[in-house]
Formats: structure tokens, C-alpha cells, sequence
């Protein structure tokens, strides 16, 4: 007990002697005087700029920028001076913390820094020093332990002498966030330098280009490890888990990084942030990733990972980050989620998530980032969710959610941005939504919510509002005009109604974003009203007569949509508006018949489609050089088409000129590498040749010149047209055979509309034309990014979608959008003949296949059965002989069926769709017999009749069909004696009218008859 108390004396003692020494060093400062005069001397070599980028970046790690070498002076003691620390003994400088210090310059290799010989720690991060290289001088302060120059524009290779510095337990050169600059490191300097730092715990990388696969020696000292967006490579290796004191792996944003993750285990239960997004891993993620007890942030976003999260996932009760966005996930959200007390980001975006929102996120009040968007999520939004009180951002967007909205909301307190856009939702808009005092940003739209707008008295912060895409209804409340601070309001399509006077908007002072378009609204405008920075307005089918006069304040216009009114004159003032900010005018679907030429040289899309705009085509549109789209169809314009108009704007995808009353000869020259996706020249009055510069057209996707006078034989040239869609060619005076002999190894690859019908094409179907159609023989074949073939998006969350007039199902029809799956090929109304090949059957994911009004002979092929997904066959009107294969019962999705008008014959097969299928199917066929039709099959019914001969009349009499002469002959005797007997009545009568009526019904069964 007495040597114990001894020994606490002692050390009582020797800690107040300790304290007295350090106390006396505090109060005497020892800087000396060449290292003072260094630090002077390396500050004249900078300037101070508040405003450079990298300093700008301290707020990434929440520092603030801040000129520390501004208070240095000879007058005071440089260890006193800010980011400046001395030994406490020798007086020697010891560390420097420039970071964030607003320094701009380049350092030089005889820089007095490099003079400092004792310094230990050496951190200029944040800084600008103007692309400096990091210099082999640096190597020559051999007592650093700690280096860093993140993000601080240094670029090039980085000396190999670095790893010399063997005392450094902290190396960071990285960039967060990458920027211009480029920090290089050999792949032979990278292995020594972790062959020689040893000692080192903090090794921070990112963004130096070192281009190597994951090396297998780093130091069993490492706990803090980041190489992501270096470059590494290959196959991930185990031993990168077994490193024993790992607190944080950071490798991700190398895309060419693969493998799958281990089993782990207690050797890195201390690893706390595990960072591989933007990787290719793949795999399931282990049960085993349950024992990683310690981890706070998992990070996994935008990987190749699939299966299901495993339910061990709630072992994780310290994670404060889970991000597995843009996996390959499935199964149901787990519900041990409610393990996560201390989560504050939960991202499970872009999977695959199918089933309910769990209600499990009572246990999660820390929890202020929740994003579950872009997933098969079903059912309603769990009421947990609008209880929390501590969330910032929703993100529920893209996914299946359906039924109301909870009624009530004690929580979302904090919340700033609300996004469930784009599912299925429904009920009316509960009030809490437009009470809640921090949000920001509300996005609704793209569901289906009904009932009135509620008043919006209650969020005065509301800034960002997308209500559009709904069903909304009743009129727009008067209480919106206190949203004083509205950057962005958006209602357009849905049911709302009544007069809504722009006068209520006139407190907003701040409104740029303004579309009430596609209502049933009528717009008032009074002329106080002054909307100064509105930027863009929608006012589509708001029953405005005239172009609102206010408009002319707006000086900052960039968007105008007045589709859709009853506007009948350009006011006189439009054209003289410097508006060089408009890009987007849509006008279309008014009475307009003013001529109007657009002055605005930034437009990119111009919309006047269905108006009364005649006369020439304004060649000065020629002069709009950035033109993007480019609609005057269905109006009244004539003449010929400007030269021009085939070049005036290289990056035109869109030019639509349907159904006016243009003419001539088609004479636009097209430019090479002109960006034309889509050409609509259908309906017109256009004769002659195509033009064959439509072969520079390298990227167009859908060709219409239908219905018009184009003499021409089938322009071969097409083949070259690599994207091609669709190719209309109906309704005009081609003619000849079709060449077999394509040039191109894989022409048409990706047609999926062809109509050639209406025209004078002769001979065979080239078999090397239809064996080329890739997009119609693949029946696994996805859908693109929209349900409809588009040139892409025009503005906002508005896409161009093309149209097409096309023969489907027996019926002529207008397609006002053209649905990706689509397929069809229709060669009806020619003079092919020969048989029907096999081939076509290869066609598996043909949908229509019109070949009626030709010469076809021979039997319909069994094959045609394979056509599972074919929805429409007609190949009535021809010379096909034979019985209907059995086979043809198995395409399962023909809804339409016509063999009409042919030489077929026996039973009629029955089963699956055939059993749909009426008499019209089948007529003109005299040798079928059984359902539908009335006449029962014998063995006689199978005997094959002779074939009428191919240049035959196609409008004989099916009357006569199968007739012999005898039968002829009485008919003939019998129709004189009834002849002379009429002859006479109506000469006696004087032309009875039943007489005349008999005849001309006949006549008009006989015309319908010839038209189907």
C-alpha cells in the first residue's frame, strides 16, 4: 500500500512539472526568423481570389473559405500566425494548414515552402494553384507524415520520389469533386509508393488517372482507403475486405471494375463506409453482409447487383447512408428496415422492387432523404412515411403507387421537396399537403387525383408546383395569388373549369413558369395584367380570340404555346418583338390565316400546324438556323417547296408538311450529316422523282410521302437510310419490279412500317428485302425509352410523336401516334405476283401484313403459323389456290381475317381464332365449305377448280366464277326474253322509277363491292 501511494506521489508531481514546462513554451514563442521570412516570401508569390472555384468546393466538406495568409506579418510571431503551428521545444514549424485559404498561384520548385525542413503536416487543399505540378521537391520534407493537396488544381504526373516520404500516415491527393484538372500517377510509381509507405492509414487518390487493376500489397496499417474514379480495373480481389483495420473502402465510380462481393467476416468488422458505386459489380449481396456491424454508409448506387436484399440487411442498425440505387434488385423492400434507427438517406431508386411500400418506417425519425422512384412499387403510400418528422426529400416518382394519399400528416415538418410524379394515385388532394411551412418543391403530376384544387393559404414557401397530368376539377382558387414567392406553376392537363382572370397572378412577382394549358378554362385577360419575367407561358385551349397583349412586356420570353384557340390574326406588333430568347411557338390548331414569318432567329421549334395558312411557303424561314422542329401540316399552303428548306438548319430533326396543297417536283437538296429524323410529305399535290439526296439523311427514321403523284421507280438508295423506320410510299404511280440486288449488307434493319400499297409494283417480292427486315424477326424485341416512336423531347416533358395514316384491320385509320411495338408491311393494290414466300413467316413479330388487290398464285404457306404475334392478315383478291392450313389456327393474336375473293377450297379450320373469324372472310371462295359459312363440306368440296387466268379482269363477275357453259347458256336465253319484256314496259310507261331504282342499287352494291 506505501509503494502504491509513492508512486502516485511521483506522478502527481511529474505532471505539474510537465504542465509548468508546456505553460512557460506557451507564453514564449520561439519562430525562427528563416522560416518566418520562408512563409513571408511564399506569400508573395500568391494572390488572394474570393472567388476561385476550388476554394468555393470547402463547402463539400463543410468548411469555410477563409484568407489565413492575409494576417501574416513581420511585426507579430509567426507561430502565432493563422494556419501556423510550431513545436513547443525547438520553436521549429511543424505544420501548415493552408486548406481553404482562397490562395491563387503557381508554386515554382525553388519555392521558400520547400525550405521548411521540419514540417510534419502540410495540407494546401482547396486552394487554385493554377495547374502546378506536384514537384519531386516535395520529397525533400522528409519528417511529413501528413500531406495533403485535394482539389487544389495541381495536374500531371506525380513525382515518383513521393514514395520516399516513408513517415506519411496521411497521403490525399484527391479531387472532390473531380474538376479540370488531371493528377497522373504510373501504374510501376503507384505500386512503389504502396510497396514504401508502410506506415501509411490514410491513402486518398481519387480522381488521379492510375489505370491499374486493384494491386494485392497495401499496408495492414490502411483504415481509410480511396481510389475511386481512378481507372482501376479488372476483378475486384478478396484481400481488399481483409485489411484488419479498414474504416472506410472507397473505390467507387471505376466502371471497368468487376467481380462479385465475399463472404464476409469478423476480419473487417471496424469498416464503417464500404463505397463501390458506379462499379460493374455484380452478383447478390451475401447474407454475410449482416455481420459488417460497424458500417454507417453503404454505398452501392449504379452497379450491376441483382436478387433480393437479404433480410439480414437489418443487422445494420448503425447505417446512416444505404444507397443501392440503380441496381438490378428485386423482391419486396424488406421490412427490417425499421432496424435503421440512425438512417438518414435511404436510396432504392431505378430497381426493381415489386410489391407494397412496407409501413415500417415508424422506427426511422432521423431519416431525411427517401427515394424510391423508377421501381414496380404498388399500393398506397404508407402513412409511416408522412409521419416522419425530420424528412427534406420525397422521391417516389416513376413507380406503381395507387389509392389516396394519407388523409392526415403529423409529420414532414422539414420537408422541402415532395416528388411522387408519374404513378397512379388517385382521390382528391388531401389539405396537410398545402400546409406544410418548408416545402419548396410539390410534384404531383402524371396521376390521377380528382376533385377541386384546395386553397393555398397555407405554405407561403411554395415555390415549384406541378399539378399537371391529372384529373383535377372545378376552378382554379383565388387564394393561389398569396404564393408570392411561385417560381413555377404548372395545371395544365386536367378538368379545371371556369374563368380564371391572369390579373391573380400579378403578386407573383418572381413567376417565370406559368401553363394552364389543355383545361376547360377561359382565359381573362385584363389589361393591367404585367407578368415582367415571365420566361414561359402555356395557354393551350383557353378560349382566347386574340394574342394576350401583356406578352409584350415579357422581355425574357423563351416559350409560347397558344395551340388550340380560336386566334384568327398575328397582331402587327408580334413581328417586331425582340424576343431573342424564344425558342418555342406553338400556334397550331387556331384559325390563323395571316402570313406570318417569324423573326426570331433562337427558334427551335415553330408548330402551326391546322390553320388556314396559305399561299407560298416563306422561303425566309430558311433564315431560322438552329430550327429544331418544323410543323405546317393540315393547311392550305401551294406551290413548290424552296430549295432551301432541304438545308437551312443542320440540326432539323422534324419538318412536317402534310396534307397542304404543295406541287411540283420535290426539290429540296439535302445537306451531308443533317440531323432529319422525320419527313411527313404526305397529302399533296408532288410529282416526279424523289430526290436523291435524301440518302444524306443518315439519321432518318420515318419517310411519308403517301397519297401524291410521285412517278418513280422503288428508290433502292434506301437501304443506305441505317436508322429507317418507316417508309410510306402508298397512293402515288411507282412503278416496275424491285430490285433484288442490294448493295448494302444489312439494309432496312430497323423498318418496321413498310407501305407500298397503291401503286404499280410488278413482279416478285424480292426475298432478299424481306429476309433483311431485323426489327420484325425479333419477338423478344424491348421497347424503347417511350411507348411511341418520337423524335424526342421538343420541350419539357413534351416529346414529338409521329404520325401515320395506315390501312389496319380492314379499316383506314389515322394513327395520331405510332406505338413502338408496331410493325406492318402492306403491299396491297400492286401487280405482285408469283407465289408467297416462306420467308415471311420468319417475321415473327409482324403484326400487319396486307399483300389483297395483287397476282399472288400458289398456296398459303403452312409456315404462316409461326406468325404468333401477327394481328391482321389480308391477302384477298388474288389467285391463291388450295386449302387454308390447319396451321393458321395457331396465331393466337389474329383479330382480323380476309382470304376473300381467291380460289381456295375444303373445310374451313376451326380453333382458337378461326372460330371469330365471319362469312366476310371468306367470300368469293367457292370450293370452302364449313363454319362459318352454311354450306357443309362432301368429298366433292375438295376437288380444286380451275384458276381464272392472271391478266383476267380484277373486276369479273364472281357470279361466273366456277360456271360451266350449260348453265351460261340458259341464263343467256332467259336474260334476252326478260331484256325485250322490260325493253317494252319502260317504253310504254315512260322510264318507271322502280326500274331505275332497281338498277342503281345494283350499281352501288356492284361499286362497294369492287372497293373492298
Amino acid at each position: 500500500m506505501e509503494k502504491q501511494n509513492w508512486l502516485c506521489i511521483i506522478s502527481v508531481h511529474l505532471l505539474i512539472l510537465h504542465i509548468a514546462i508546456a505553460s512557460s513554451f506557451s507564453v514564449h514563442h520561439f519562430c525562427h526568423y528563416d522560416e518566418a521570412l520562408a512563409l513571408l516570401q511564399f506569400k508573395e508569390q500568391f494572390k488572394i481570389s474570393a472567388s476561385n472555384e476550388f476554394s468555393s468546393d470547402c463547402s463539400y466538406f463543410g468548411q469555410h473559405p477563409y484568407p489565413k495568409i492575409t494576417s501574416w506579418n513581420e511585426s507579430t510571431d509567426c507561430c502565432t500566425w493563422d494556419g501556423v503551428t510550431c513545436h513547443e521545444i525547438t520553436g521549429h514549424i511543424i505544420q501548415l494548414d493552408l486548406s481553404c485559404s482562397q490562395i491563387e498561384g503557381v508554386i515554382s520548385p525553388n519555392s521558400s515552402l520547400f525550405g521548411l525542413s521540419q514540417l510534419q503536416k502540410l495540407n494546401l487543399a482547396y486552394n487554385d494553384f493554377q495547374q502546378s505540378r506536384i514537384l519531386r521537391e516535395f520529397s525533400g520534407l522528409t519528417h511529413l507524415t501528413h500531406l495533403n493537396l485535394s482539389t487544389s488544381n495541381f495536374n500531371g504526373q506525380i513525382a515518383a520520389e513521393i514514395a520516399h516520404l516513408s513517415k506519411l500516415v496521411l497521403l490525399d491527393f484527391s479531387l472532390h469533386p473531380p474538376s479540370s484538372a488531371i493528377l497522373r500517377l504510373q501504374k510501376h510509381d503507384f505500386q512503389m509508393l504502396l510497396r514504401n509507405l508502410t506506415k501509411i492509414s490514410v491513402l486518398c487518390l481519387s480522381a488521379v488517372h492510375i489505370a491499374s487493376e486493384v494491386p494485392l500489397n497495401f499496408s495492414s496499417s490502411l483504415t481509410y482507403l480511396d481510389l475511386s474514379s481512378t481507372g482501376m480495373h479488372g476483378k475486384l480481389p478478396d484481400h481488399v475486405f481483409e485489411i484488419p483495420n479498414m474504416q472506410a473502402l472507397v473505390l467507387g465510380s471505376n466502371e471497368n471494375l468487376t467481380g462479385i462481393l465475399p463472404k464476409f467476416n469478423s476480419s473487417i468488422s471496424s469498416l464503417e463506409v464500404l463505397d463501390l458505386s458506379f462499379t460493374n459489380l455484380f452478383g447478390e449481396l451475401p447474407v454475410s453482409i449482416g455481420s459488417l456491424k460497424s458500417l454507417n454508409s453503404l454505398i452501392l448506387f449504379g452497379c450491376q447487383f441483382s436478387g433480393s436484399l437479404p433480410e439480414s440487411i437489418g443487422n445494420l442498425s448503425k447505417l446512416t447512408d444505404l444507397i443501392l440505387g440503380s441496381n438490378k434488385f428485386v423482391g419486396q423492400i424488406p421490412r427490417s428496415i425499421s432496424n435503421f434507427v440512425s438512417l438518414k438517406t435511404l436510396d432504392l431508386s431505378g430497381n426493381g422492387f415489386q410489391g407494397p411500400i412496407p409501413d415500417s418506417f415508424n422506427n426511422l425519425q432521423k431519416l431525411t432523404s427517401l427515394s424510391l422512384s423508377y421501381n414496380s412499387l404498388v399500393g398506397p403510400l404508407p402513412p409511416s412515411v408522412v409521419n416522419l418528422t425530420a424528412l427534406v426529400d420525397v422521391d417516389i416518382r416513376f413507380t406503381l403507387l395507387s389509392g389516396p394519399l394519407p388523409a392526415n400528416a403529423s409529420g414532414l415538418q422539414e420537408l422541402i421537396s415532395l416528388q411522387i410524379t408519374h404513378n397512379l394515385l388517385n382521390g382528391t388532394l388531401p389539405p396537410w399537403l398545402f400546409h406544410l411551412p418548408a416545402v419548396i418543391f410539390l410534384d404531383l403530376a402524371f396521376n390521377h387525383f380528382t376533385g377541386q384544387l384546395p386553397d393555398f393559404t397555407g405554405n407561403s414557401s411554395l415555390t415549384f408546383v406541378f399539378l399537371d397530368h391529372n384529373k383535377l376539377q372545378g376552378s382554379i382558387p383565388k387564394s393561389i395569388s398569396t404564393l408570392r414567392n411561385l417560381i413555377w406553376l404548372d395545371l395544365s392537363s386536367n378538368n379545371l373549369s371556369g374563368i380564371v382572370d391572369l390579373i391573380m397572378f400579378l403578386n407573383m412577382k418572381n413567376l417565370v413558369y406559368l401553363y394552364l394549358s389543355s383545361n376547360r378554362l377561359v382565359c381573362r385577360i385584363d389589361k393591367d395584367v404585367s407578368l415582367l419575367n415571365l420566361g414561359q407561358l402555356g395557354l393551350s385551349s383557353c378560349g382566347l380570340k386574340e394574342f394576350p397583349g401583356f406578352i409584350q412586356n415579357s422581355k425574357s420570353l423563351s416559350y409560347l404555346d397558344l395551340s388550340s384557340n380560336n386566334i384568327r390574326q398575328i397582331p402587327s406588333w408580334l413581328t417586331s418583338m425582340a424576343w431573342d430568347s424564344l425558342t418555342y411557338l406553338n400556334l397550331s390548331y387556331n384559325d390563323i390565316s395571316t402570313p406570318f414569318i417569324p423573326p426570331w432567329k433562337s427558334i427551335t421549334v415553330l408548330d402551326v400546324r391546322s390553320n388556314q395558312l396559305q399561299g407560298p411557303l416563306p422561303i425566309s424561314i430558311c433564315n431560322l438556323e438552329v430550327l429544331f422542329f418544323l410543323d405546317m401540316s393540315e393547311n392550305k399552303f401551294s406551290g413548290e417547296i424552296p430549295l432551301c428548306f432541304g438545308n437551312f438548319s443542320s440540326g432539323l430533326a422534324v419538318l412536317n408538311l402534310k396534307n397542304n396543297r404543295l406541287q411540283g417536283s420535290i426539290g429540296m437538296i439535302f445537306a451531308p450529316k443533317n440531323g432529319l429524323r422525320y419527313l411527313g410529305l404526305q397529302g399533296n399535290l408532288f410529282e416526279g422523282q424523289l430526290p436523291r439526296s435524301l440518302v444524306k439523311c443518315e439519321k432518318l427514321e420515318v419517310f411519308d410521302v403517301g397519297n401524291n403523284r410521285i412517278n418513280d421507280t422503288f428508290p433502292t438508295w434506301v437501304e443506305n437510310l441505317k436508322e429507317l423506320k418507316v417508309l410510306v410510299l402508298k397512293s402515288n404511280r411507282f412503278f416496275g419490279t424491285i430490285d433484288n440486288n442490294f448493295k448494302t449488307k444489312s439494309p432496312f434493319k430497323k423498318l418496321q412500317i413498310m407501305d407500298l400499297s397503291n401503286n404499280e409494283f410488278t413482279g416478285v417480292v424480292p426475298i432478299r428485302l424481306l429476309t433483311s427486315l431485323r426489327a420484325m424477326m425479333n419477338s423478344d424485341r424491348t421497347e424503347s425509352r417511350a411507348m411511341y416512336l418520337d423524335a424526342g423531347y421538343i420541350f419539357y416533358d413534351n416529346d414529338y410523336r409521329y404520325s401515320l395514316s395506315i390501312s389496319l384491320k380492314g379499316l383506314s385509320m389515322e394513327l395520331p401516334q405510332i406505338i413502338t411495338t408496331l410493325t406492318a408491311i402492306d403491299l396491297s393494290s400492286n401487280r405482285f405476283s408469283g407465289e408467297i414466300d416462306n420467308v415471311i413467316s420468319d417475321l415473327v413479330d409482324l403484326k400487319v401484313l396486307n399483300l389483297s388487290n395483287n397476282r399472288f398464285s400458289g398456296h398459303i404457306p403452312s409456315s404462316f403459323g409461326n406468325l404468333s404475334s401477327l394481328e391482321s392478315l389480308d391477302i384477298s383478291c388474288n389467285q391463291i389456290d388450295g386449302e387454308i392450313p390447319q396451321q393458321l389456327t395457331m396465331m393466337t393474336s389474329l383479330e382480323f381475317l380476309n382470304l376473300s375473293q381467291n380460289h381456295l377450297v375444303g373445310r374451313i379450320p376451326q380453333g382458337n381464332q378461326f372460330n371469330t373469324f365471319s362469312n366476310d372472310s371468306y367470300k368469293g371462295n367457292v370450293g370452302l365449305c364449313g363454319l362459318p359459312l352454311t354450306k357443309k363440306c362432301s368429298e366433292s368440296d375438295f376437288e380444286v377448280p380451275p384458276p381464272r387466268p392472271i391478266d383476267q379482269e380484277e373486276e369479273q363477275s364472281d357470279f361466273f366464277s366456277g360456271f360451266t357453259w350449260k348453265p351460261v347458256i340458259i341464263g343467256y336465253g332467259f336474260g334476252v326474253v326478260l331484256g325485250l319484256a322490260l325493253g317494252w314496259l319502260m317504253f310504254a310507261t315512260g322510264k318507271p322509277q322502280w326500274v331505275v331504282k332497281f338498277v342503281e342499287d345494283a350499281r352501288y352494291q356492284r361499286r362497294k363491292q369492287k372497293t373492298r
